[in-house]
């Protein structure tokens, strides 16, 4: 079966419990295995500030997965995140190869974090005017 690599993300509700939201990331989760998906990469984001208002709240709590599956699999996942009060809003993208590559590398640490010991060492300035 032909499979593609997506990745989604999905904005569940601040007024959830941690079990609440731990319970609607794993029926997330079960639709896709359910569905003949490989979960790649999976982050929890926490609650964070929306760009604007959604339904009259400011926060959100973000989750992010990372799947390989068939294109059938995303329209039946979609349709989950429409009849589930708890998600606010959702997108999920098909990634090419450039994309595939940079979140392995993300996943991995090598991008998005500050490298302590390879960063350039700030000399001080010993110039005079004159």
């Amino acid at each position: 079966m032909f499979q593609n690599q997506y990745e989604t993300v999905f904005i569940l509700t601040p007024v959830l419990s941690e079990t609440q939201i731990k319970e609607a990331v794993e029926k997330f989760k079960k639709t896709l295995t359910d569905s003949g998906a490989e979960i790649v990469h999976e982050e929890h984001w926490g609650l964070r500030k929306l760009a604007y208002t959604i339904q009259h709240k400011n926060t959100g709590y973000y989750q992010l997965v990372q799947f390989k599956a068939a294109p059938t699999t995303v329209a039946t996942l979609e349709t989950e995140y429409k009849r589930d009060e708890r998600v606010m809003r959702y997108l999920t993208t098909k990634l090419d190869k450039y994309a595939i590559d940079y979140s392995e590398r993300r996943s991995k640490g090598l991008i998005g974090r500050k490298n302590v010991e390879s960063a350039p060492k700030a000399e001080a300035s010993t110039e005079t005017q004159n």
